[in-house]
């Protein structure tokens, strides 16, 4: 795979390939470039040697030269940037295998989604699904800020069901779809969700809500595990083609083992190229399920895998009724429901296991830390890293409890697609949501995700391009907390890394780490901060091996 990317790279002018005239053990060098280490320093180096997946060597041109071993490969990057690997700290990419999803990820334009999916249209078989599941919202359209009526997407797929769901909020339905998913005027509405119907009580192809949302991508039957496979490979084609190298997957709706099988397939033969790290996922939502919640923490035995595919501990909800939502006010702190939530806090702690708790709104924050602090009475756990994830109303006073108790913050991109929502929600508050800046300044370890697939878009030059503009899909402006772009590129490698249990591994380019790293189209420190989201790969590189080349 190395001489294809050299041999393509060659052809279209880029980069060259000569032997090495010096006798190390290296077998692939880079040259010429701007290698941004990420170390603890900030380096900035010329070149990097790796034998087999992991870097022996970092430093000017003629140092590393000598590292390569008869009959190297050379590669001149001819002043091309060099990153790490991109790893992002939650998202929910393991679920998205489920389908081979028509996405509109950074899709500016209503025009330009209606033609995505008039493509995928002419290419699929009678009866076929076309499905889209978040990562999107009717205000990152520039052009028209809308969705897709029953009648529209009737004219366009007579033949085929479509769904098309905006972010967590609502979804699209065709009547192909609605007679596929057995839905008709009698179908009642779902826990907290709404099918609507017009004056004349004919079903109007929407459905709100998340209840409403859970409940249509429930009927879109599953794949077969041939396809199932497929689609995993293609995903993460598609992530390594965006610049995503590792992630720690937080599970999701509906998770089983089912969904992490090829995925392990995959690692177990070599083929995953992408590092999952994932959390347990349990949504518990009465006193009874916790008793049984309680019973599958007993039994949990984490870090059984290996650095492409493992089990990290603990993640996402504790106790479903205490679960905050971005785009609501507040949150519940009842004491009967905050008990739950320590009944499983409490038994992940006095098993030593990590723990990834979902929270947003300031007041949960508090409550959760107030059961943190009471645990932690008895049983220390700040060895354990415990992390909250998104946290985006969090203030000074919480990141210091946090502190004190060892956590870290996993902060996230949502507002690309939310942002406009979020103002309607929030008001001013939302300018401060999430607030990086309030973060970077507390000293405390974080690191920067997107939260996809549903409710943000995968590509993390995006939510890197977020985090030092403050716009979302669109160009618009909603977010003031704005850090350094050298402050994101650590907290989306080096920080990340320390998250996913793999500081000694990941996240720097450095003598004895693995090989995971990009070459860029362009360079990441010095384009101007409006074209960060436009940066793509040229080379992806996980382990030493080329896993994704731009022809």
């Amino acid at each position: 795979m190395v001489g294809s990317i050299v041999r393509t790279i060659v052809t279209a002018g880029l980069f060259c390939v000569g032997m090495a005239a010096y006798a190390g053990d290296a077998d692939l060098i880079l040259l010429n470039g701007k290698i941004i280490t990420v170390d603890d320093q900030f380096h900035i180096a010329q070149a990097v040697a790796i034998k087999g997946s992991r870097i022996v060597a970092v430093g000017k041109n003629a140092e590393v030269r000598k590292q390569a071993a008869a009959g190297a490969k050379v590669i001149d990057l001819k002043g091309r940037t060099v990153i790490p690997g991109l790893i992002d700290n939650h998202s929910h990419w393991i679920r998205a295998a489920e389908h081979d999803e028509l996405r509109f990820d950074g899709v500016t334009t209503r025009k330009h989604a209606l033609a995505m999916l008039a493509g995928r249209l002419s290419g699929a078989k009678p009866g076929q699904w076309i499905v889209t599941l978040g990562g999107w919202s009717e205000e990152q359209f520039t052009d028209d800020p809308r969705g897709f009526p029953l009648e529209e997407l009737d004219r366009m797929a007579p033949n085929n069901p479509v769904i098309i769901q905006a972010v967590y909020n609502h979804s699209y339905l065709n009547t192909a779809a609605l007679k596929a998913a057995k839905i008709d005027e009698n179908t009642p509405d779902p826990v907290n969700g709404k099918i609507e119907k017009d004056a004349g009580g004919k079903l109007t192809g929407f459905v709100r809500g998340a209840g409403g949302v859970a409940f249509v991508a429930g009927r879109i039957p599953l794949p077969e595990q041939a396809e199932w496979l497929d689609n995993t490979r293609r995903l993460v084609g598609e992530l390594n083609s965006m610049g995503i190298t590792g992630w720690l997957d937080a599970g999701g709706r509906g998770m089983g083992p089912k969904h992490y099988e090829p995925y392990k397939n995959l690692a177990d033969r070599g083929e995953l190229n992408a590092r999952a790290f994932w959390t347990t996922i349990q949504q518990p939502s009465t006193p009874e399920q916790v008793d049984k919640v309680l019973q599958v923490i007993a039994q949990q035995k984490p870090f059984q895998g290996n650095d492409f595919f493992n089990n990290v501990g603990w993640g996402e909800s504790g106790f479903a009724p205490v679960t905050t939502q971005l785009l609501r006010v507040g949150g519940n702190t009842k004491p009967e429901d905050l008990l739950q939530f320590k009944r499983v806090a409490q038994a992940l702690a006095e098993k030593g296991l990590y723990y990834n708790t979902h929270v947003e709104m300031t007041p949960v924050i508090n409550a959760f830390l107030d059961v943190y602090e009471d645990i932690e009475k008895n049983v220390p756990f700040k060895g354990f890293r415990w992390s909250f994830s998104h946290l985006d109303q969090v203030d000074e006073a919480q990141l210091e409890r946090m502190k004190r108790l060892g956590m870290s913050a996993q902060i996230h991109s949502r507002p690309l697609i939310q942002g406009a929502l979020m103002h309607k929600v929030h008001g001013d508050k939302a300018w401060e949501m999430p607030p990086f800046r309030r973060v970077q300044d507390s000293g405390i370890r974080w690191g920067l995700g997107s939260d996809a697939t549903a409710v943000t878009t995968s590509n993390p030059f995006y939510t890197l391009s977020f985090a030092v503009t403050g716009k979302m899909i669109g160009g618009r402006r909603v977010n003031n907390q704005s850090v350094t772009r050298e402050e994101a590129l650590i907290a989306h490698t080096r920080s990340n890394a320390a998250i996913v249990f793999q500081e000694s591994n990941l996240g720097s380019i450095q003598n004895g780490k693995y090989a995971d790293l990009l070459v860029l189209d362009r360079d990441y420190l010095t384009v101007p901060a409006d074209q960060i989201k436009d940066i793509k790969p040229v080379i992806t590189m996980v382990g030493g091996k080329v896993v994704y080349e731009k022809h």
